[in-house]
């Protein structure tokens, strides 16, 4: 069983920094591609960035340049280094996880990240 949970998440001025986490509790699995989509109130979920298992990186447009997704293989984990956030990056942030070769998909139950103006 696979389980993920998000941590670093809070309330931060803009132009101030977090880091989020996602901690995976499963050993017996090989990842492919894991990432963080965030959601925020009325808007669908959206993919922030992803990273592959040979750390290919993808980002939304709106986030390059200021947050960098980095992974360890061994722990597997998966961290989003956030910077120069603005009061659009608000919403509840969720990791993604894909299991290799199989393509199976495990959410986290999110962590909220808020910005005030």
């Amino acid at each position: 069983q696979v389980q993920l949970v998000e941590s670093g998440g809070g309330l931060v001025q803009a132009g101030g920094s977090l880091y989020l986490s996602c901690a995976n509790s499963a050993r017996d699995f090989t990842f492919g591609t894991m990432g963080w989509y965030r959601q925020a109130p009325g808007k669908q979920r959206e993919l922030v960035a992803s990273i592959s298992r040979r750390y290919s990186t993808n980002y939304a447009d709106s986030v390059k340049g200021r947050f960098t997704i980095s992974r360890d293989n061994n722990q597997k984990t998966i961290y989003l280094q956030m910077n120069s956030l603005k009061p659009e990056d608000t919403a509840l942030y969720y990791c993604n996880v894909r299991t290799f070769p199989d393509n199976i998909d495990y959410w986290g139950q999110g962590t909220q990240v808020t910005v005030s103006s």
